[in-house]
């Protein structure tokens, strides 16, 4: 068994902890969103309880991943961080409860694994961490951007000299 598959209910009550460093260029589904496979990410699982007693994890990354800006297309680092508590269900039907029980949209109920991959975790929270729309504070070649919003006249500008007779 590979040392990042862990028993996620027993990694829980246990209240392990694993952290690591994976580079971007091994997280496949990561690295195809990217502009290219530079970089790691740092990562944490912690496991414990949540206050109503079900299982927890906190799940925690952190790194430097280029992204292309859709503004001018060039490549710009991008400083991720982002962590989440996962609560655990022991099915779907069980996870729905959960969620109705808590009430909380700011934490997620997933389904547990005996045999979860904390990579596949780690790999997940990064790409959720990821903007939908990447972009530059302020493009540094805003030229082409400049000469896109320069006042032209509309097409449409000389229609309204024409009258009908």
């Amino acid at each position: 068994m590979s040392a990042f598959v862990i028993d996620a209910f027993e990694f829980c009550r246990h209240g392990s902890h694993r952290e690591g460093i994976t580079p971007v260029a091994e997280m496949v589904r990561l690295k195809s969103d990217l502009a290219d496979g530079s970089g790691e990410i740092t990562w944490s699982v912690q496991g414990g309880a949540h206050p109503h007693g079900h299982p927890q994890i906190t799940l925690s990354v952190a790194g430097q991943v280029s992204l292309v800006c859709q503004r001018c297309l060039n490549p710009f680092a991008f400083a991720m961080q982002s962590s989440t508590r996962l609560v655990l269900g022991q099915s779907d039907a069980h996870a729905d409860e959960i969620e109705e029980q808590l009430g909380d949209e700011s934490i997620d109920v997933i389904v547990g694994s005996r045999a979860c991959d904390i990579r596949d975790l780690v790999e997940d929270e990064a790409l959720l961490a990821l903007p939908s729309v990447p972009k530059h504070e302020t493009c540094p070649d805003s030229k082409v951007l400049d000469g896109l919003k320069a006042e032209k006249p509309s097409p449409f500008a000389g229609l309204k000299d024409l009258t009908t007779k």
